[in-house]
């Protein structure tokens, strides 16, 4: 149900939208106020004045913009939406399209998370993790160990290489054999 499109949701929400009592007067007027002076491509002033005839019920008129909008194309039924959203929010909320959109997002999450995650700590930990890594990259960069000073941490780096990943340790690994020529 994710995959419907604006047009299958405005079809669906025709009968919720033209319910007595949903939309005022003045929120219709202000919708068709916004595809007219914004979008004129949706709606020309011809049309405009046609939809907003006080001479004819709320209900008809409203009617008439939601079929004029759906033979439209997706893009007009987009921004009816979106103006709807701009003057009648917590309408735009109870929509049934809405509701059932949220109801088959949630059923959607619930089937993905029984996949796996690729970790449960959070993203502080991957912050912290990808800091440390930095750090050390950014000391051995700017500070590179001089041979004769610390003999013992050129070993502590050369087993380093078994808990790294192997794209990494590649770097690493040509790094140290370049300084134990040297030795």
């Amino acid at each position: 149900m994710t995959d419907q499109t604006y047009c299958d949701r405005l079809v669906q929400d025709t009968p919720f939208l033209t319910g007595q009592g949903r939309l005022s007067e003045q929120q219709v007027d202000r919708i068709i106020l916004q595809l007219n002076r914004y979008y004129p491509q949706i709606l020309t002033n011809k049309e405009a004045e046609k939809f907003r005839n006080p001479k004819a019920s709320l209900r008809v008129r409203l009617c008439d913009l939601l079929s004029h909008l759906q033979r439209s194309g997706e893009r007009d039924c987009q921004e009816f939406y979106r103006a709807l959203y701009i003057h009648a929010q917590p309408l735009h909320g109870r929509l049934p399209s809405r509701c059932a959109l949220q109801n088959s997002d949630c059923t959607e999450l619930d089937s993905g998370s029984e996949s796996g995650e690729l970790s449960d700590r959070g993203p502080i930990s991957f912050l912290a993790g990808l800091s440390l890594a930095v750090g050390l990259a950014l000391l051995l960069y700017c500070y590179p160990p001089d041979p004769k000073g610390l003999p013992g941490a050129r070993r502590v780096l050369g087993f380093s290489p078994v808990i790294i990943d192997r794209h990494v340790s590649r770097y690493l690994l040509a790094f140290l054999a370049d300084d134990l020529r040297g030795l």
